[in-house]
């Protein structure tokens, strides 16, 4: 973004807060449980399900890493806006686990916040990764409502996969990994890139209307930041890396289709060709939550030490310093675009920038439920 020079672009005006909006996690074994709830409410699944599907939580304790991670990611942030001049409160909420997305903005309206930009810790166009969040949103403005609190107006910020602030930090994750691996497979190393599978029709889904099918805008968004790294690290080091994007964390009924090959599958099929190392780089992933903990750190490694097969995890951003600047990056682009003015947007790769506001049949919903942040929002 072209506001370095320009004393009016560091202006987060009308903005007068940012909310850091993201999944939750429990803290503790109790909480596994009514943690789950909370993600799968209305679908039936029995409590004994329940406890067998966490069952990797309480490998770690019961307490999922992705709390910890965004106390951090508000750290960062918090000491990046006060170096660059920027008096803006900074306040966290999560849609499936304290503190509850409600109660954050009920503290932020209480505090007299009334014009509020969202950041989404998910990177990418979907509807759990974006449309869902945009209903948590407008059920928390609807309750807020009923308790006869005035409604800020949420304005969440673009999808920024393909910032610099969120690339650089994995193309350097990257490195570091393919350094890590014995140096006589290392120039033939394969790069598997993951992200969060989801079901074929989600996927097709995703993104404007213009971009439905085909895998829609989330696989294609995918795509070309692994392009992006794969010449970067092509750049750095000389040599183009073979690699595909894989899919992990699967957790759907069999008989509906979703996004393959599953990690450890692709795993055995580069085994099965010779292929002498694998870097896993999760670049669907903010940060090191436990779909990264458990099922690459736990599950594909002992997958890969079963085979033979030497393999690396690369790092996710988490709260890099270039990620916390490329959210000041962006909260600055949309006030100076609410304010009216022409900004440069900072992105890499093919696609551009993504828009500001979902339009009307972006990763449209499961069901008819309203969503804020969209032109299709009920609140103004």
């Amino acid at each position: 973004m072209a506001e370095q020079h320009d004393p009016a672009l560091r202006d987060p005006a009308p903005y007068d807060a940012l909310l850091l909006l993201s999944f939750g996690g429990p803290e503790g074994p109790d909480d596994v449980v009514p943690f789950l709830e909370n993600v799968t409410r209305g679908r039936g699944i029995p409590r004994e399900r329940l406890k067998e599907v966490g069952r990797h939580y309480f490998l770690f304790g019961g307490v999922s890493p992705i709390n910890a991670q965004n106390r951090a990611l508000l750290d960062a942030l918090r000491e990046d806006f006060a170096g660059a001049g920027i008096d803006l409160p900074v306040y966290w909420g999560n849609r499936n686990w304290a503190p509850y997305l409600t109660d954050t903005l009920r503290e932020m309206v209480l505090d007299g916040r009334r014009r509020v930009a969202v950041l989404a810790t998910s990177a990418y166009a979907s509807y759990s990764g974006c449309r869902q969040y945009r209903e948590n949103l407008a059920d928390a403005l609807s309750a807020l409502e009923a308790e006869g609190l005035p409604l800020p107006r949420v304005d969440k910020l673009r999808h920024y996969f393909n910032h610099p602030g969120f690339i650089g930090p994995m193309v350097e994750g990257v490195l570091a990994s393919l350094a890590d691996l014995p140096e006589d497979v290392r120039a033939d190393a394969h790069l598997a890139f993951t992200t969060h599978s989801i079901p074929d029709a989600a996927a097709d889904g995703s993104g404007p209307v213009a971009e439905h099918g085909g895998g829609g805008a989330y696989v294609k968004q995918h795509l070309d930041v692994a392009r992006v790294i794969v010449d970067a690290v092509r750049e750095e080091t000389g040599v183009a890396h073979p690699w595909r994007l894989v899919y992990q964390s699967r957790s759907g009924a069999p008989h509906i289709p979703w996004l393959e090959p599953d990690i450890c599958d692709h795993l055995e099929e580069l085994h099965g060709e010779g292929v002498p190392a694998a870097v896993m780089v999760p670049i669907g992933f903010v940060s090191d939550h436990m779909e990264v903990l458990y099922d690459l750190d736990t599950e594909a490694t002992a997958k890969a030490a079963e085979l033979g097969l030497p393999v690396r995890r690369s790092a996710t951003v988490g709260a890099d310093p270039r990620f916390a600047a490329a959210i000041r990056d962006l909260l600055l682009e949309r006030a100076a675009t609410e304010r009216g003015k022409a900004v440069e947007r900072c992105v890499l790769g093919e696609l551009g920038p993504s828009h500001d506001l979902c339009p009307i049949g972006c990763c449209p919903a499961r069901s008819e439920r309203p969503a804020a942040a969209g032109a299709d929002s009920p609140f103004a």
